[in-house]
């Protein structure tokens, strides 16, 4: 159907995902029909890419902007912006306020070698200098009480301290307040009378946690982010309101929901893995059941390529995260993330040998093939130079590749150098980066305590369904699979997003000797809490609460996360649930052990469906191909002319042998030789590796 105002049935809802070279919008009506629009990135100044691209959307819907967004029922958000302030140092001046005797925390961290062979690594640079780390008297004792009261003139002394120095955030870590945060609240009070700034970050506010480094490092993480954050989100939902948005806009977390701009405003940390985060609710939408939901997703974009696994419909939420060597405690999807896109940089390292990454083009200058300046080889121009992409528009035509601009790159920066043909040197590009891809893959699936074997591997983004069957042949997967929106699949995953809203509270007891009225209190006090945020965000009546704590055997350092069933505490259950768990993730178990509960968690849900798309058609006759091309297959096949398919032909039921490339709005697929792709029912290419030999 040719996109068209006639074409959408309102309301609708919007996603958006921001990447390094595209930023991509979904659109879905009332009916579940989808709209695809890619705009390039804006580097400068991310939300111009947000409104070039519904721009874009209104000119091809035949809309005004108002009438876009007036139809809107609800604006997804997905944005690397928090991530880019750290990566980038481009953050506020922070300072900070620690116990008497913690000043140096920060600095010292927790004295773990990342890599214990690498002892010569520098660690980032300490983001609050330490003159403007300020130690103030008062304490909190192990259990709760008050040592000794807060010391407020120290508080105040700090504060025209960071007033002369010109701080524009604060952020403050108390020893023990996560026990009780009364002292880091009055802190804050003495503070907003004398330092008079807007950004004031309190630790037992943002992630209550056990441990002063991670939480206060977190804490610090936050002050430095807030100000830019914070001003884009709020500056971006105000013009989307002023522009006819009728409600405001929803932020993808780090966790996998979606939250308010009211409710993330004052904890912007949470939003460092906005964007790949989005992939929980598009991968929720790949599967006909929760049941059946085991996935390995592959997102491989302009820059980069985000693994993650879904295991029975659920994706494992650590509170630990590293960001640019900074250590944070934030709920958070697992993700690993290496610099495999399709606008990786090729290079010739010093030693005379090939290198893919993890350096890319970005939106700007992008591959050579773009012809927007770029000079150095990327993936994209490998596969330009190799026959898998073809010369002319590219995402919908929003840039154009140039097969010649790409074979002067191949040729001058990798070919003459390696002394091989351009041909030899960008199949040696591609050949190179699926083995960095199995590498990330294998990262979270094997040592995971996975099996591929038993998973299908959702190749996603727009460069995703070029290697998704030669990595899944790779790791022993029997199926890849190659969604058909692939080159969108974050923005999609926005729209399948419910809102969710983590809170924690310490509590260390003996499992089976656990007082239970306690147990129960304690959960009730954080369920109020996530009550009264969905309430706030409008999902009072659609919303949902999971119980969850946190087990360890005594004396083992980190603790292994155990959802209750039915939400009812059962000793032996919860046993049974650490056990199964703790056996996948480290190969054994304590028969009899003694287990400690270590903290209580609640996850509040709220719900936003929407209707399913509307199921194509059949398959009625076997398609015709656009054209037939030659492409480079591999060292075994060599050059081939192999059949190219518009993907618009193929519907559901339709099967067909590799090779071949499939080309669709957002990406194009490639199907190795003795591999089937069928069409499955929900409109996808499902790739069975293997099937045809």
């Amino acid at each position: 159907m040719a996109d068209s105002a006639s074409s959408i049935v309102a309301p609708w809802r919007i996603g958006v995902d921001v990447g390094g070279t595209f930023t991509d919008m979904v659109l879905r009506d009332a009916t579940g029909r989808l709209r695809i629009f890619k705009a390039p990135s804006i580097t400068a100044d991310p939300s111009e890419g947000v409104l070039n691209v519904l721009r874009l959307a209104a000119a091809k819907l035949d809309l005004s902007l108002a009438a876009l967004l007036r139809d809107c029922a609800l604006f997804v958000h997905g944005s690397t912006v928090a991530t880019n302030t750290i990566l980038e140092k481009k953050g506020a001046r922070v300072g900070m306020l620690t116990t008497h005797g913690f000043r140096d925390s920060l600095e010292i961290r927790r004295g773990i070698r990342e890599n214990q062979w690498d002892h010569r690594a520098p660690s980032p640079p300490v983001l609050v200098p330490r003159y403007l780390r300020q130690p103030v008297r008062g304490r909190i004792a192990a259990d709760g009480t008050e040592l000794a009261p807060l010391t407020v003139e120290d508080v105040a002394s700090a504060a025209g301290l960071f007033k002369e120095e010109g701080v524009e955030a604060v952020a403050v870590c108390l020893f023990n307040s996560f026990l009780d945060g009364k002292h880091e609240r009055e802190a804050r009070d003495t503070l907003a009378k004398s330092w008079h700034g807007d950004w004031i970050s309190l630790s037992s506010e943002i992630m209550p946690t056990m441990g002063e480094y991670e939480r206060g490092s977190t804490a610090v993480v936050n002050a430095y982010v807030a100000p830019k954050v914070t001003r884009y989100l709020k500056a971006l939902d105000e013009r989307l309101r002023e522009l006819g948005l009728p409600r405001s806009l929803l932020m993808l977390q780090s966790n996998g929901g979606a939250v308010s701009v009211a409710e993330v405003a004052s904890r912007p940390v949470m939003l460092v893995m906005s964007g790949p985060a989005a992939a929980v609710g598009a991968l929720r939408g790949c599967a006909p059941s929760a049941d059946l939901a085991n996935f390995i997703s592959m997102e491989i974009g302009g820059t980069s390529c985000d693994v993650m696994v879904m295991a029975r419909g659920q994706v494992p939420v650590r509170d630990q995260l590293v960001i640019d060597g900074y250590h944070l405690t934030t709920p958070s999807v697992e993700i690993h993330t290496v610099g495999a896109g399709g606008g990786t940089i090729a290079s010739v390292d010093s030693a005379g040998l090939l290198t893919v990454g993890p350096r890319g083009a970005g939106a700007q200058p992008g591959p050579a093939a773009y012809g927007l300046g770029g000079e150095e080889p990327t993936v994209t121009d490998a596969q330009l130079v190799l026959g898998r992409l073809r010369e002319g528009p590219l995402a919908g035509g929003a840039l154009k590749l140039n097969l010649s601009l790409a074979r002067r790159a191949v040729e001058t920066k990798l070919a003459h150098p390696l002394g091989l043909s351009i041909e030899g040197a960008a199949a040696g590009v591609i050949r190179l980066l699926e083995q960095n891809l199995l590498h990330a893959v294998e990262r979270l699936s094997i040592e995971r305590g996975h099996n591929p074997a038993n998973f299908t591997l959702v190749a996603a983004g727009g460069a995703g369904p070029m290697h998704g069957a030669t990595v899944a042949r790779a790791l022993g997967c029997k199926s890849a699979l190659l969604p058909r929106a692939a080159g969108a699949f974050c923005a999609m995953g926005t729209l399948a997003s419910d809102v969710r809203q983590d809170y924690l509270q310490v509590f260390v007891a003996d499992l089976d000797r656990i007082d239970r009225s306690t147990l129960e209190a304690g959960f009730a006090q954080l369920e109020v809490k996530a009550h009264e945020s969905l309430a706030r965000q409008g999902f009072a009546e659609k919303s949902a609460i999971q119980r969850e704590i946190d087990l360890r055997y005594v004396g083992q350092q980190w603790p292994v996360r155990v959802a209750l069933k039915a939400n009812r505490f059962d000793e032996a259950s919860a046993r049974q649930s650490f056990e199964t768990e703790h056996q996948r993730l480290f190969g054994h178990i304590q028969p009899g052990g003694r287990l400690e509960i270590t903290a209580l968690r609640v996850v509040g849900c709220g719900n936003l469906e929407w209707p399913l798309p509307p199921a194509r058609t059949s398959q009625q006759k076997t398609p015709a191909p656009r054209q037939k091309r030659s492409v480079w297959i591999d060292s075994t096949y060599g050059w081939q002319d192999i059949p190219v398919y518009d993907g618009e032909d193929l519907r559901p039921g339709c099967k067909l042998q590799g090779p071949l490339l499939i080309e669709e709005r957002t990406t194009t697929a490639f199907i190795g030789p003795n591999d089937v792709v069928e069409v499955n029912t929900a409109d996808d290419f499902l790739v069975h590796i293997g099937a045809a030999a």
